[in-house]
């Protein structure tokens, strides 16, 4: 079947609408603070395929999951056709004597085939891990991937393409492991072809999907592994489908209509896998597979998908943003579309810059007459993701909102800091196979610890909501022994510098002087120069032009906040991008910074050397 859902003469149901805002503040005898909604968290669920034959029975004709052939037209297959093809799949999958102890591995970009297997293993209760393909295609040791597989000692290990994965597969998954293969299998290792497998269903199909317990394990989830080894996150039925009714009932608008979305987010990551792909299904909604990223390389991708196709609702990472708003600025048809019948943008994993910010309502206004509603909200990959959101009107950069039904915040003094952390059903049990991990996740009374800083907006009002306050392990301090607040400061830097800088990452742990690496959005440099698209990166970072803004843009915190410890004294903007081999972004495009550091060492001497190299830009706050 070939679909391409056309624009025009669609209703538009831009107005988003929210849950109601009540939450409760209570003061424990050690001083924490506990705070929940007094809203009641509705019935979910028991497992989350129960959706798929819900949909499969009321609209078997409804497109549930398209993706690009190539340069094509989407591929689509609907909830009908989806249902039938789990089934036999799962007959397959039951077959093979899988289990929590022999789970599924899959190593696959986002696809049609992958979200297939992976609804099979849900319907009839096999625990499936999606990894990232990164681990087999770009590392060089397969370290991580190593790690992953012995922790998981998977029965079956999927592969998106034999040729690309053979390496990978031959040096790292057990002799014992049935391999598929999505695409053409490989020499040499018995292995069979995605589309030669799955039987036809049988009653044990149905007993395995009746047979299913809330509290079963059905995904993990592998950290990103950038403070040590990943860590298989347990996914329970139970925190998938109760966090899907938690986000349902802060932002009721997600469900008034099905849901259209397209989507990059890496499914082997809770934001794209978990509620981005689990927001479809719950709402009955479409879900075009995105195969662009947020890279100068692969925004192209996406922003011909979104020409095409109009979003109700569109989620990315900041740095997904600020890819994508050159685009919008230049692009009067992808405008268009792209606002059509948008009602809601939502960022996560990071800050999202208020000039970026900005510019995406400057321009919603110019397209539509109003704002949009722009938010975002916080969790992890041990809340199966979503815990606080900011689901009303007034938003802003950096508000993180309220807890959803059903979650108890805790926020505990730790050091000079607030410490968020987790109670509910959406909170994992712990980490698979990891018993020492697990123990030392929770505190006395059960609540899972983020290490995530918060703090009020409005003391005394916890409706107001919560902002982020930074990483307890995150903060440093100079070698004078005061401390930066590394959170609010890169953000600081993000502001000062947008829309030219992307990204940035703070180098002065230990020095007399906060420096800084900035990631520049090569898109938006080149067109502050008048370069040409296509200009050398190292030609864009160069230019004078450029190099002037950010300049000012720096100097410009430093006179507002002189103290040594809220500005940058000096910045080097990179032409090397981030490298996924060497840990520094994940998959989704957000920074470790650790590994920038260590990776970069050199060019982080290079900004305390004396004199300073030419690249160095050296901030005056009288400039």
């Amino acid at each position: 079947m070939i679909h391409s859902e056309p624009t025009e003469g669609r209703p538009s149901f831009r107005k988003a609408t929210f849950g109601a805002v009540d939450i409760e503040q209570l003061t424990l005898p050690d001083g924490s603070i506990v705070l929940r909604s007094r809203v009641p968290l509705s019935s979910y669920p028991r497992a989350l395929t129960s959706r798929l034959v819900k949909w499969a029975e009321q609209c078997p004709d409804r497109p549930f999951l398209a993706r690009r052939d190539g340069a094509g037209p989407f591929r689509v297959v609907t909830y009908g056709e989806t249902l039938r093809r789990v089934e036999r799949l799962g007959e397959w999958l039951l077959a093979r004597g899988l289990s929590a102890s022999r789970p599924i591995a899959v190593l696959a970009e986002n696809g049609i085939e992958h979200a297939l297997l992976g609804l099979a293993a849900l319907h009839v209760g096999i625990p499936y891990s999606p990894i990232s393909p990164a681990y087999a295609l770009l590392s060089t040791d397969l370290g991580k991937l190593r790690h992953v597989m012995k922790v998981l000692s998977p029965g079956l290990v999927v592969v998106s393409e034999g040729a690309a994965f053979e390496r990978a597969v031959r040096a790292t998954v057990p002799d014992d492991a049935d391999v598929v293969v999505i695409g053409r299998p490989f020499p040499g290792r018995k292995s069979v072809a995605f589309e030669s497998i799955g039987d036809a269903p049988t009653a044990a199909v149905a007993a395995a999907h009746q047979g299913i317990a809330a509290d079963h394990v059905a995904k993990v989830l592998f950290t990103s592994g950038s403070t040590g080894l990943p860590k298989g996150v347990i996914n329970t039925h139970r925190m998938l489908t109760s966090n899907l009714r938690q986000i349902m009932q802060s932002f009721p608008c997600m469900e008034e209509e099905p849901l259209t979305l397209v989507d990059w987010l890496p499914w082997n990551h809770t934001f794209g896998g978990n509620h981005n792909f689990g927001l479809v299904l719950e709402s009955g909604g479409t879900l075009y597979i995105d195969d662009g990223k947020p890279t100068p390389q692969g925004i192209s991708t996406t922003v011909a998908n979104l020409r095409e196709i109009s979003t109700s609702v569109y989620f990315n990472v900041p740095r997904g943003f600020v890819e994508l708003l050159p685009y919008l600025e230049s692009d009067a048809a992808l405008r268009r579309t792209f606002f059509s019948r948008l009602k809601l943008l939502f960022y996560a994993g990071a800050g999202l810059a208020q000039p970026v910010w900005d510019g995406l309502q400057r321009l919603a206004v110019a397209e539509t007459g109003s704002r949009i509603v722009m938010t975002s909200g916080l969790g992890c990959t041990e809340s199966s993701p979503s815990a606080l959101f900011a689901h009303w009107e007034d938003t802003w950069s950096g508000l993180l909102g309220v807890p959803v039904p059903g979650l108890e915040l805790k926020l505990a003094k730790v050091g000079e800091k607030i410490e968020a952390r987790y109670r509910g059903p959406n909170i994992t049990p712990g980490y698979f196979k990891n018993p020492e991990a697990t123990a030392a996740a929770f505190d006395e009374e059960g609540f899972y610890r983020t290490g995530d800083a918060l703090k009020f907006v409005a003391p005394g009002d916890p409706n107001a909501g919560m902002r982020f306050d930074g990483r307890i392990a995150e903060d440093f301090k100079l070698s004078s022994g005061t401390w930066v607040n590394f959170g609010s400061l890169r953000a600081a830097v993000l502001d000062a510098c947008a829309p030219l800088v992307a990204d940035a990452v703070l180098t002065a742990p230990d020095r007399h002087y906060v420096g800084a690496i900035l990631f520049p959005s090569l898109p938006a440099c080149a067109a502050a120069a008048g370069l040409p698209d296509g200009a050398r990166p190292e030609d864009v970072v160069a230019h004078p032009v450029v190099r002037q803004r950010v300049r000012e843009g720096l100097a410009a915190l430093a006179a507002k906040n002189r103290g040594g410890t809220t500005h940058v004294t000096r910045a080097l903007l990179t032409a090397v991008p981030p490298s996924l081999d060497a840990h520094e972004i994940t998959d989704k495009g957000s920074l470790n910074q650790r590994a920038v550091l260590d990776h970069r060492a050199a060019t982080v001497e290079s900004l305390y050397a004396d004199p300073p190299a030419r690249d160095v830009i050296v901030v005056d706050a009288e400039s």
